[in-house]
């Protein structure tokens, strides 16, 4: 084979030069000898120490685990594209002709992600009260606790016994962004504290209340772990204290059910306060129903609304997304 022979220290420049031109050959490994690198090459090119040599083969990695699983061909179109990672924990929704074939998926993930040290399945939708689903064990360590990384934060979590979405780190850095220093916050909702452990990194002080007592146990040790000290965990319905806490900004990360409680958010904003409003809408109209039952509470209240922001989140069902409503109250 043909190969180019060029000193150690310019070797990374004339590698992307290689590359550039399309003129490496990607299929064998590069070789070193002593002070000099040996790059394979597909043609002669001039101005360059010309030799013949042998070069082992590259092994290529998968980028993606269905390049690699072990089901049924006829299968293989209907494997998702994607999963969410928390942690060290892969969650894959699969469709019922797949179940069958869960361990294989979940070994070809652990093959090509090496970080992942367990895989579930999604085995229900998430219901009830504290907004958890049921999870399938495919494949690696038989665990659902894990510590999550994102926007410079760390989130312990169980994740078999609290919500939690890695998709809406995008969200909550937005949020962040908007808050100001001084700022008093209300996270309605907060669960482990994704919203409540950024903000208090940058607020004057986080009320942060959840119904789950084991949401609360993890916020608690998230406080710790990520060493906030202006965080107040609550444990609670969020209609015994809404009133009681007077914020700056209110977050309602609660899309399903969020316009149930837009009283206990407009009674606990100060005025000319935010209040971040989460909802889930058809894509024919994204915003006009939940604006309405906006503009309905205000009124009932006494109070005025000016929107901030709207904005589509992240599609969550065909067709469905889960949108953003800015608002201030006056």
């Amino acid at each position: 084979m043909l190969g180019i022979k060029v000193p150690k220290k310019e070797a990374e420049k004339i590698r992307k030069q290689l590359l550039e031109l399309n003129l490496l050959d990607v299929n064998f490994k590069i070789k070193h000898q002593n002070d000099f690198v040996i790059f394979p090459i597909k043609e002669r090119i001039k101005g360059f120490e010309i030799i013949e040599t042998t070069f082992e083969k590259a092994t290529k990695r998968p980028h993606s685990y269905r390049e690699v699983v072990n089901i049924p061909s006829e299968l293989q179109p209907l494997l998702p594209s994607s999963f969410d990672i928390i942690g060290d924990i892969a969650i894959i929704e699969l469709p019922e002709e797949l179940i069958s074939h869960g361990k294989n998926i979940g070994k070809a993930i652990l093959k090509v992600h090496k970080h992942i040290k367990a895989v579930f399945a999604k085995g229900s939708k998430v219901s009830g009260e504290y907004r958890v689903r049921e999870l399938l064990h495919l494949a690696g360590e038989n665990r659902t606790e894990a510590i999550h990384r994102e926007n410079g934060i760390r989130l312990k979590l169980d994740v078999a016994k609290v919500y939690f979405s890695p998709r809406l780190a995008t969200e909550r850095m937005r949020v962040f962004e908007r808050a100001k220093e001084g700022e008093v916050v209300f996270d309605m909702f907060a669960g482990v504290g994704p919203y409540s452990i950024l903000l208090a990194k940058k607020v004057k002080m986080v009320f942060a209340c959840d119904v789950n007592p084991i949401a609360i146990r993890y916020l608690e040790e998230n406080k710790k772990l990520n060493k906030v000290e202006n965080l107040i965990p609550i444990l609670g319905d969020v209609r015994k204290v809404a009133g009681q806490v007077k914020a700056d900004r209110v977050i309602m990360n609660l899309p399903k059910f969020a316009h149930e409680f837009l009283k206990e958010a407009m009674i606990s904003v100060r005025k000319g306060g935010v209040i971040h409003y989460y909802g889930f809408s058809h894509e024919e109209n994204l915003f006009e129903e939940h604006l309405e039952k906006i503009e309905k509470v205000a009124e009932e209240l006494g109070k005025n609304v000016k929107v901030l922001e709207k904005r589509k989140v992240r599609p969550y069902a065909p067709y469905q997304f889960n949108i953003a409503i800015d608002f201030s109250v006056f």
